[in-house]
């Protein structure tokens, strides 16, 4: 097909969203899942194409010239336009279909064993899901799922549930079942903390300890994580959502008797700004709330009283 000399490619305009988003070439190649190479390619391609630079590159950053941001702002506005025409052509169709992109923990260990709950009450409605751990951007799925505090740009954020923190070890780790003291008595074991560990800094400022002088394995994800607590590895912290089963299966306990919670840090649903939502997106997050919601109470009556921070 021949191309359009005034329309750039739309795999070329999804690499710029990504790496004007993120500020990232690297990051912009993990969500994408291309190399970043690749991704440098694409962005000078456009900047030729446009006759103009997008990027001031630096160092060990990178930052959005004015004609950039202008561009990106436009990008996303067209993104979310497609998006939301999207969701309305797929709402008139007698079988309903809506794409969920969240992260592979919270698919693992909560929705998948839930989505059959939903399906059971909303038959019609078929929910696409899609693991990823850096996409924080509705521009190509109904809404996100994601962990934090809420402070992502261009995106309205609702918050599900508050998460609760605690460190969960395998009970082979704790002779006798005796819970540690918070901070001298983890210090005889390395800490299993994610690239973004704030739940773990939350929970430690809570405990007045000090994670720069604990032992750390560092790794990626939160999946990962919990695997290598599970396999008698290390410590991890613990989200109430996410350990509920491990714990009643036996494959982890709590390590201590300190459970932390901040305000506004948990799981939030994330959609394009100003969309308005097709009623079977709406139906999805009435139901995900109701669950969460359910899921909180349920998990902390078998949980210490938390401190807040």
């Amino acid at each position: 097909m021949r191309s359009s000399p005034n329309l750039p490619p739309l795999t070329t305009l999804r690499v710029f969203e990504a790496v004007g988003r993120l500020r990232n070439f690297r990051r912009a190649g993990e969500e994408l899942l291309i190399t970043q190479s690749a991704v440098s390619h694409h962005i000078r391609k456009l900047e030729d194409a446009l006759g103009l630079t997008l990027f001031i590159r630096h160092a060990k950053s990178i930052e959005l010239t004015d004609e950039g941001l202008s561009y990106l702002e436009m990008v996303h506005r067209i993104f979310a336009e497609i998006a939301a025409s999207t969701s309305r052509l797929r709402s008139r169709s007698t079988r309903k279909s809506i794409r969920v992109s969240l992260l592979p923990s919270f698919a693992a260990n909560w929705l998948v064993g839930r989505l059959g709950r939903f399906h059971d009450t909303h038959p019609d409605i078929d929910v696409d899901l899609d693991p990823t751990l850096d996409h924080a951007s509705p521009t190509s799925v109904d809404l996100c799922i994601r962990f934090g505090m809420g402070h992502w740009d261009n995106v309205e954020a609702t918050l599900l549930v508050e998460e609760r923190f605690t460190p969960v070890v395998h009970p082979s780790l704790l002779p006798g079942g005796t819970r540690l003291a918070a901070a001298d008595g983890l210090a005889a074991f390395p800490l299993l903390l994610t690239r973004n560990p704030f739940d773990w800094e939350i929970w430690a400022r809570c405990a007045g300890m000090d994670l720069r002088k604990a032992r750390q394995i560092q790794l990626i994800d939160y999946n990962i994580a919990l695997g290598a607590a599970v396999a008698q590895q290390g410590v991890a912290i613990g989200r109430a959502m996410m350990i509920a089963d491990h714990l009643s299966k036996g494959q982890l306990v709590l390590a201590t008797d300190m459970v932390a919670t901040a305000s506004g840090v948990g799981y939030w649903v994330v959609t394009a700004p100003g969309l308005a939502l097709a009623d079977p997106v709406n139906s999805f997050i009435a139901w995900l709330k109701e669950e969460c919601a359910t899921a909180m109470r349920e998990t902390c009556r078998h949980l210490p009283s938390p401190m807040a921070l």
